[in-house]
């Protein structure tokens, strides 16, 4: 007879599979869901349970399939946590930022970097961003670098610009993006998108392997207390980024399943795996990680940030009608680098916050596919905050795939409608709605760091469609509870081709679950972003539990 493992009881089960159905116990063998029954307890002629077995009494909670976050910066959340936080809150304006800079250099060595992130220009009460003579004010005498909230700007102080060699001469970037400049033309340590920041990054000292992994086991940490069982992280941009995931996959460090986006930069022929087919390097980073990381894609951009006015929009910015945002790739050589790695069995995973990217994108994804017909590309366009309806439409006629940055309309919703898109085109951003009209594979995320890693706060925000100053914006977007969770789970499997082994509560799949001490789709729906997470097992092995909440 099967060996149980685990066995829960008095359970409320929502397996979120394809009848939605609802079971109250479960028993796993070896990593797998065994059984699963209506009775609070299995029928004892059914299942043989030994001392060995842990039975976990659930009294009432909610069993479901553990969520996965099909695109955050995992890695890129760890290495910050040492950095000044710049954030608003706590920081109300520009001088509490340079203050807490001014502070970070008195027990800061001369000429040592000094790095700060999360500052949003558009909260502050200055309504600006910071500038090279903000920094020089406060740190003359360390390289000072500061993130913008989005990820897609930085501001620098005039050593940090001289330490990259950039001066008031400087040409903006071939590769996308452009240096901010005061009324006379000179840098004034703006720096927009990658292309901009290229420089800067190149002279930043870097963390050892070593330090990078530990800071990722941390941060883990965090992300399996939140229920998430899988974990895409949206880029891997260095060979020892990469080293990073392999090893703390390999030990355990990071005990979710690890899904890897590899920058298309490192996929070129110049670059390290110019050679690669998508089967060859999804093959060497399951060999290196014992099979607990997985190829996701190969990742590219084509926009920036529509909070940075650096998102490519079919129309102008509503308080900004001379700036229409910037595609970072010209299309011919879009189409054409999309084409090769769309060859060579690469699913391909784009960047889009602007109308006017997806649809560029949806052009190079139609133009490959034209060229090289190919069956279950299953293709994605990230974010996706303004995509209008003729572009869902061809989303589902070339059966791309959407991952939606929902939290976006909590975050940042009033702000678009303010400032950034008005009130037509901010009413509609992240529309779930229409993507479930046109029975498109979607899923949410949180793109953390740049809003905090919760799928529960995700599921909130699709389903109420609040904006951080309690507005109700675009409601006729709302999606109900149940496919909001599936958007966090089975969809999420089926977007990493994984829909057989995991995403639902099913016998035969991966026992990967998260515990909640209530049901979602009982609660009233503001109540759901505060449910708490009780457990997560992964493979049937709890990797978190709330000593309070769970007993065995």
């Amino acid at each position: 007879m099967t060996k149980i493992d685990v066995l829960f009881t008095n359970a409320n089960v929502l397996t979120l599979d394809k009848n939605n159905s609802r079971s109250r116990s479960v028993a796993v063998s070896n990593g797998k869901i065994f059984g699963i029954w209506n009775e609070p307890e299995p029928p004892s002629n059914v299942l043989h349970t030994t001392e060995q077995t842990k039975v976990i009494d659930l009294k009432g909670a909610t069993l479901m399939p553990g969520f996965i976050d099909t695109h955050n910066h995992i890695l890129m959340y760890g290495l910050l946590r040492d950095q000044v936080n710049c954030s608003t809150p706590p920081n109300e304006s520009i001088a509490n930022i340079t203050e807490a800079i001014g502070q970070k250099t008195e027990e800061t060595p001369a000429g040592e970097w000094i790095r700060g992130y999360g500052f949003d220009d558009t909260l502050i009460d200055e309504k600006r961003h910071i500038t090279r003579d903000d920094l020089d004010a406060v740190s003359p005498n360390h390289p000072v670098m500061i993130s913008h909230i989005s990820g897609h700007l930085a501001a620098v102080n005039s050593l940090a610009l001289q330490y990259a060699g950039l001066d008031d001469k400087a040409p903006d970037p071939v590769s996308g993006g452009h240096f901010g400049r005061d009324q006379k033309g000179s840098l004034n340590g703006v720096l927009y998108e990658p292309g901009a920041m290229e420089p800067v990054y190149n002279v930043l000292p870097q963390k050892t392997v070593e330090q990078m992994t530990a800071d990722l086991k941390n941060v883990s940490n965090e992300y399996v207390a939140q229920g998430i069982t899988t974990n895409s992280d949206a880029k891997v941009s260095s060979l020892d980024e990469l080293e990073v995931h392999l090893r703390a996959a390999q030990t355990g460090a990071n005990p979710m399943r690890a899904r890897l986006m590899i920058s298309n930069d490192l996929l070129r022929q110049e670059g390290p795996f110019g050679n690669y087919t998508a089967a060859q390097l999804d093959r060497m980073i399951s060999e290196q990680s014992n099979g607990n990381a997985r190829l996701d894609s190969a990742k590219m951009f084509q926009d920036g940030s529509i909070q940075g006015l650096t998102g490519a929009l079919r129309e102008p910015y509503y308080q900004h009608p001379d700036i229409d945002g910037d595609l970072i790739h010209e299309q011919e050589s879009f189409q054409e680098e999309v084409l090769d790695l769309h060859r060579r069995g690469f699913r391909v995973t784009t960047h889009g916050n602007g109308d006017r990217a997806i649809g560029s994108i949806l052009a190079a994804y139609e133009y490959a596919l034209e060229k090289f017909p190919m069956r279950d590309h299953r293709h994605r366009i990230e974010h996706v905050q303004t995509g209008q309806p003729e572009d869902l439409k061809k989303m589902a006629k070339l059966q791309v795939a959407g991952s939606f940055f929902i939290n976006h309309v909590y975050y940042w919703g009033d702000r678009h409608e303010q400032i950034f898109l008005g009130p037509e085109r901010a009413r509609r951003i992240s529309p779930l709605a229409e993507a479930a009209q046109h029975n498109l594979l979607f899923t949410l995320h949180s793109d953390c760091p740049v809003t905090p890693i919760s799928p529960l706060f995700s599921v909130w925000s699709a389903v109420n469609r609040t904006t951080r100053n309690g507005k109700l914006l675009g409601p006729e977007q709302r999606i109900d509870v149940v496919t909001a969770l599936k958007a966090m789970t089975i969809y999420g499997a089926a977007l990493n081709f994984e829909e057989e082994h995991t995403g639902s509560i099913e016998i035969g799949k991966q026992a990967d679950f998260t515990i909640l001490e209530a049901d979602p789709t009982t609660v009233h729906p503001d109540e759901i972003k505060d449910i708490t997470i009780q457990a997560t097992f992964i493979n049937g092995q709890s990797v978190y539990e709330n000593k309070n909440l769970i007993t065995s």
